[in-house]
């Protein structure tokens, strides 16, 4: 992990953003439970304490879960009620979640525990700090969770070490849970009455799996505008469909901070001057409608972003505790809020995607401006043909995975949680799309750039130039075939590594690229 900063963050204080709960995760910035959190923590769990002396009958502290939310509990039944729920829904499936996921689990979780109205014991939210500042990372499998009452397998697989069960990623290595915690020197945790509910029921599997995807997403936002600028250039195409005057006349934010961005882009490019009075009418929809699709795709990626800053700052586990003599049993572990605009930004990136390729084909087809297939000697060579192919494969690869999991519910708990949001999926989806989202990227940007030198001697404007020349340090350019899946891995990498999108901003300067105000808050950085 990274060293740590000298900002703080407090717990159940501050308000958390998409990127502080990614700069804590990863370790730039440090986060505790002050002293206002940690009272109202203690509040909370003298509260529980009280309700269990009474003996009144409240959901998940003298009771069963789910459909046996009617048998009661005896007060010495409790605890080993707590233990049991931690292990009997830990039944998960799949290929475990990388670590920095689990890990961002975890931050999420304690600042929604810090809010005081979970009835999470201090000693506890101690030890899930303890976990996350020195990089203990539970073992958690991705599949499991229908997203409502909460994310339950998962954080039942996410919290097992704390009572000395499940495996971890320790230093290095997966282990057993009571090896690492002999290892600490610490003892398994006697969780007391609610806490095993608290910790999991929430959506913190959704949300945490949405922060990634959104940077991710806004990665790809970026580099979609750079490599469809370049892609324009090569291909001689028009400006002219993005001037402010005429985009004001359609005042969508996302196309209006896109068409902003191609237009400092391409500033100060000989390839756009030297065609200024030519005699082609229209560029094809690619080119010509990249304000309008890729700011669509700006605008599903805003709305996520304001949905799940709401998230990421509530309270959503399941009964909410209000005072000793007040606990209230809802809904607010259901994933619907978030499952409907993750479906959403998943469609969005999927159409990136879509149109990227188009674009990469125009590249090929060579339009009268550029050798066909990229390439002087074709016949003996096949060019850039192949990976239009592989791009076209994982575009409808995509539009496979773009059915809402939304739209589905199946009944759980023997009908008592009649209704779930499958939002897990939805989170998971989003990854997944922008996993080929950056390959189909990866094929743009090698032929873009491939492109690029056919138009020399003219010179683009000095941010595209600058992001040609890195692209150049690290892919040759192609006079024949070569086995291009290791262009495309680097291409790949380039993309990830946000390397076009830091030379950008480098040359440029943040604000001419990110509109100020309204604009910069929505589609900005974290």
């Amino acid at each position: 992990m990274a060293s740590r900063q000298s900002e703080v963050f407090r717990y159940g204080i501050d308000r958390l953003t998409c990127g502080q709960a990614l700069n804590i995760s990863n370790g730039k910035v440090r986060a505790l439970i002050d002293e206002t959190a940690s009272a109202r923590v203690d509040h909370s769990y003298e509260c529980v304490a009280k309700i269990v002396k009474s003996g009144q009958a409240v959901y998940g502290i003298n009771t069963g879960f789910g459909p046996l939310c009617t048998t009661m509990i005896s007060e010495e039944e409790t605890r080993q009620l707590q233990f049991n729920i931690l292990r009997s829904h830990s039944a998960g499936v799949g290929d475990p979640l990388p670590p920095h996921v689990a890990r961002l689990m975890m931050v999420l979780k304690v600042h929604s525990l810090a809010y005081g109205r979970s009835g999470i014991a201090p000693a506890t939210l101690v030890r899930i700090c303890h976990f996350i500042d020195n990089d203990i990372c539970p073992v958690v499998p991705s599949q499991g969770s229908v997203g409502a009452s909460g994310d339950l397998a998962p954080l039942a697989h996410l919290f097992l070490p704390l009572i000395g069960l499940g495996r971890v990623t320790y230093k290095g290595d997966v282990i057993d849970a009571d090896i690492m915690l002999r290892s600490e020197n610490l003892e398994p945790l006697d969780l007391g009455p609610k806490e095993g509910l608290a910790l999991i029921n929430g959506t913190q599997f959704i949300a945490a799996n949405a922060v990634i995807g959104l940077d991710r997403m806004g990665n790809c936002l970026d580099n979609a505008d750079i490599l469809g600028a370049m892609t324009l250039e090569a291909l001689l195409g028009s400006t002219r469909p993005f001037t402010e005057e005429l985009l004001q006349l359609r005042a969508y934010k996302g196309c209006l901070h896109v068409a902003h961005r191609l237009r400092e882009l391409l500033r100060g490019s000989e390839m756009a001057a030297s065609h200024v009075d030519c005699d082609r009418v229209q560029d094809p929809y690619s080119l010509r409608c990249m304000p309008q699709v890729h700011g669509a795709a700006r605008n599903a990626f805003g709305h996520l972003k304001e949905m799940l800053e709401v998230e990421l700052n509530s309270v959503t586990d399941n009964p909410i505790i209000v005072d000793e003599n007040t606990s209230i049993s809802g809904g607010n572990f259901h994933g619907q809020p978030l499952a409907l605009p993750l479906d959403y930004a998943s469609i969005a990136t999927s159409e990136l995607g879509n149109i990227s390729d188009r674009r990469t084909y125009l590249l090929l087809d060579g339009r009268d401006v550029l050798p066909r297939l990229l390439m002087k000697d074709v016949g003996v060579n096949s060019g850039f043909m192949i990976p239009q192919y592989t791009s076209a494969a994982l575009v409808t690869e995509n539009k496979s995975l773009c059915f809402p999991a939304s739209a589905d519910s199946i009944p759980t708990s023997l009908g008592q949680e009649d209704h779930v949001s499958m939002g897990a999926i939805s989170s998971r989806r989003l990854n997944q799309i922008i996993d080929n989202l950056e390959n189909i990227l990866a094929v743009e940007l090698v032929c873009a750039a491939q492109a690029f030198d056919f138009r020399r001697p003219l010179r683009s404007g000095r941010i595209l130039d600058g992001c040609h020349s890195i692209i150049r340090e690290r892919i040759d350019h192609a006079d024949s075939d070569r086995v291009f899946a290791d262009d495309l891995g680097v291409a790949r990498d380039l993309i990830r590594e946000r390397a076009l999108v830091n030379e950008s901003l480098a040359v440029s300067g943040r604000h001419n690229l990110n509109l100020s105000g309204e604009h910069a808050e929505l589609f900005g950085t974290f």
